[in-house]
């Protein structure tokens, strides 16, 4: 898919320093120093000129953003349907204007919903129930992984999320192959956005989905579920637990689901016949 260059927009910083005063409990006196905050900024995503949702992100990886947020929400089938995207500054934050292909615009604008303002929220703006995203069905079995797979991949991830070393505040999603090994992780102070970002990468470098799993740093929530079937993975990890719906939802479309993953433990909650225990944890 032919991506034109985006407008420099690198004069929004990931992070900013500022400073600040840690107050220790107990004895020691105050001490004043620098800490790293991650930058939020309002950025607005429009389709053929027309405004869509204004979604509170990290300034990064906005291409990748673009593309997952597309792919994820519904918006584009395909790659493929998206025919440029420009990352433009504005007066109050950053401007995407996705270019769509006649077919898809079209589709677009007769189901067009506004989000508005969260980080991240995937559920802003829809009018009923049934306009809840809803990932197809996929077909096959899910691939089966390693518990050493995913040992190695969790003990990697702390040291590939460069923003969060410096802000303790942010959210990764990561992409790892059947060895473990990491091979995309993209950050954003929206979990959302963050899972939105690495689709769009694994999208552009045509990763395919039964080729390893997703890790992603927090709660695993229904939306989390439907963005992974989206994109036609079949393995999620997560840091901390599901939501009953998020289980429901994978258990509905077969994604191998193990949440509250730590360096010495997983709880496989969906997909145990997927999981290969093998020599694993010695």
């Amino acid at each position: 898919m032919p991506m034109p260059p985006n407008e420099d927009n690198s004069q929004i910083l990931e992070a900013v320093d500022t400073p600040a005063t840690v107050f220790p409990f107990g004895t020691g006196d105050p001490v004043r120093s620098t800490r790293a905050i991650p930058s939020e900024v309002p950025v607005n995503l429009v389709y053929g000129g027309i405004p869509f949702a204004v979604m509170m992100a990290s300034p990064s990886d906005l291409d990748d953003f673009a593309l997952g947020f597309s792919l994820t929400e519904g918006i584009i089938q395909a790659p493929d349907d998206i025919r440029g995207v420009r990352i433009e500054p504005e007066e109050k934050g950053l401007k995407v204007s996705i270019d769509l292909t006649p077919d898809r615009l079209h589709d677009h604008l007769a189901r067009r919903r506004v989000l508005s303002g969260r980080t991240g929220c995937g559920l802003c703006g829809i009018d009923d129930f049934d306009a809840l995203p809803h990932a197809r069905l996929l077909s096959g079995p899910a691939p089966s992984v390693s518990l050493t797979a995913i040992r190695a991949a969790l003990g990697a991830l702390d040291s590939e999320q460069a923003l969060n070393e410096r802000t303790h505040a942010v959210h990764g999603a990561a992409w790892a192959d059947m060895d473990g090994i990491l091979l995309c992780v993209r950050e954003d102070v929206g979990r959302h956005n963050a899972l939105d970002k690495l689709i769009g990468a694994l999208c552009r470098a045509g990763t395919k989905p039964d080729s390893g799993f997703v890790i992603v740093t927090s709660r695993c929530s229904f939306e989390l579920v439907e963005k992974v079937a989206a994109f036609g993975a079949r393995t999620l990890i997560a840091i901390s637990a599901p939501t009953s719906l998020a289980l429901e939802r994978a258990r509905h479309l077969d994604i191998t689901l193990v949440a509250i993953a730590r360096h010495d433990s997983v709880t496989v909650f969906h997909g145990l016949e997927h999981i290969h225990i093998q020599d694993a944890l010695v």
